[in-house]
């Protein structure tokens, strides 16, 4: 579990905090002053900090400046009720990951705080590379499995470029391992002590995107009551990872291509050009080549992006690594669920090497942990291995009282409402499906997003969207 360490000398403050993050979640630490929450640091790894701007004793910039000393890549949320323009920018310029607002909007810390645990993963967890059978596999670790002659190449081109500052693009299909192999150059690189960001081009509103990267100046738009520092600025002398750049749109290509030129950037809103010292990795799974031929993708950005490639090879190009991929998905999950490891019979083996693997590395892992699910002996069956094409294709067993009943009865309450609207239809059934979710989880909206396998803060936009408010989450 993330494990909080809450610096502040208010104890109501300390006490709320242990109220907001669930605690089957969360591991909370808490200190009164500065000097105690330095010395908890040093002797304890923190997944986040956050930390009070005033305080007695030592003020939380001074804090903060040593924290950076002791561990350049915890992130460290800065938090006052004194707020000003001028400090948020010093707060961030000494490293901070984010600088919030007293008093504080449950969900919007709640929201800080989890991102922030996952750039501290995505900085502190190694990325391992395993190319032997006899190699320690290292469950607990993120890695990137394969001996083939592809795969090989791979580990070759993040040896040869990882300690320049030279642009990377990283192609390839979904689900081969685009972020890792970014992670592995970010940690053998000269910036490894930096911040490393990561952010899903694809995942993110055009109208946020733009913000999220170059931030925003306060009046930009609507909600912009304060000025917000973006990832470029965040990650200034650091690393910036984009993944699926190719989904971005023709606005914010360009201002990807100044930054890349010209190493300044501009918050939305703003005139003033800024310097910024970021190094960037790209990656997409789209044909940028192509899309530059037709005019979707700009050229010149692609020709800034195309510095160094590193193609990841589809699983069905390197079929004779599914076997250690395998041991790989059964030793973690086993290991996860706390049960013996189960052993491969070889039939079971030949099965999944002759698979096309269309999702790749990542579809082999959810077969894998599915097959463990109903796996009750220990040894995987063939019968166990059923692939997410054959799911589709499954027929459901009808049951007169189970979910075709509450389908039935939604498209009944629907027909009269949405004759011709199926749109309406398909948005109703889906907040039909989040509301249901959170009843069964008695309202704990992260574990309801867990079971849905979206984030915490889609669920509540998605809700938001649909009801124009969010129900309150009972599992604080």
């Amino acid at each position: 579990m993330p494990r909080i360490l809450i610096i502040d000398d208010d104890r109501n403050l300390r006490f709320a905090f242990r109220r907001i993050f669930d605690a089957s979640e969360y591991v909370i630490d808490e200190a009164a002053s500065g000097e105690e929450g330095l010395s908890l640091v040093s002797v304890t790894p923190y997944d986040v900090i956050l930390l009070d701007l005033r305080m007695p004793g030592l003020s939380g910039l001074q804090v903060l400046e040593r924290l950076r000393a002791l561990d350049a890549k915890t992130p460290v949320i800065m938090m006052t009720a004194y707020g000003t323009t001028d400090t948020a920018i010093e707060a961030t310029k000494l490293g901070a990951y984010d600088f919030v607002l007293k008093p504080f909007d449950i969900d919007e810390i709640k929201d800080v705080v989890e991102r922030a645990a996952e750039t501290h993963r995505l900085m502190a967890r190694k990325v391992e590379v395993v190319d032997s059978d006899a190699a320690d596999l290292k469950p607990d670790a993120d890695t990137l499995i394969g001996r083939s002659r592809p795969m090989q190449e791979v580990y070759k081109q993040i040896g040869r470029v990882a300690e320049s500052d030279a642009t990377v693009l990283i192609t390839g299909p979904s689900g081969s391992g685009k972020e890792l192999v970014a992670r592995a150059i970010y940690q053998h690189s000269k910036r490894a002590n930096k911040a490393f960001l990561a952010v899903n081009c694809a995942a993110i509103p055009e109208g946020l995107l733009e913000s999220d990267l170059f931030g925003h100046e306060r009046g930009s738009f609507t909600s912009a009551d304060h000025r917000r520092l973006g990832k470029f600025e965040r990650a200034h002398e650091g690393t910036l990872f984009l993944d699926e750049i190719g989904d971005m749109s023709a606005v914010t290509q360009s201002k990807i291509l100044r930054v890349l030129q010209e190493g300044v950037i501009e918050r939305v809103g703003g005139t003033e050009s800024l310097p910024v010292d970021v190094r960037i990795i790209a990656a997409t799974h789209r044909n940028l080549s192509k899309m530059a031929e037709q005019g979707t993708f700009r050229d010149d950005l692609y020709f800034r992006l195309n510095v160094f490639t590193i193609h990841l090879p589809p699983l069905s190009e390197r079929s004779e690594d599914i076997p250690l991929l395998v041991r790989y998905f059964v030793e973690r999950e086993c290991r996860r669920t706390e049960r013996p490891v189960v052993q491969v019979l070889p039939e079971t083996m030949e099965k999944l090497v002759a698979h096309p693997w269309r999702g790749n590395v990542r579809e082999l892992e959810n077969v894998i942990n599915r097959a463990l699910i109903v796996t009750t002996g220990d040894t995987l069956l063939p019968e166990a291995i059923v692939s997410a094409d054959a799911l589709a294709h499954e027929p459901r067993p009808s049951s007169p009282t189970g979910d075709d009943e509450l389908l039935d009865l939604i498209f009944d309450r629907l027909a009269a409402r949405f004759a011709d609207s199926g749109d309406a239809i398909l948005s109703t059934l889906e907040h039909e499906m989040l509301v249901r979710a959170l009843k069964r989880e008695k309202g704990n909206q992260v574990h309801a997003a867990r079971m849905l396998g979206i984030s915490r803060q889609t669920l509540r936009n998605r809700l938001a969207d649909e009801e124009g408010s969010v129900p309150p989450d009972l599992g604080i």
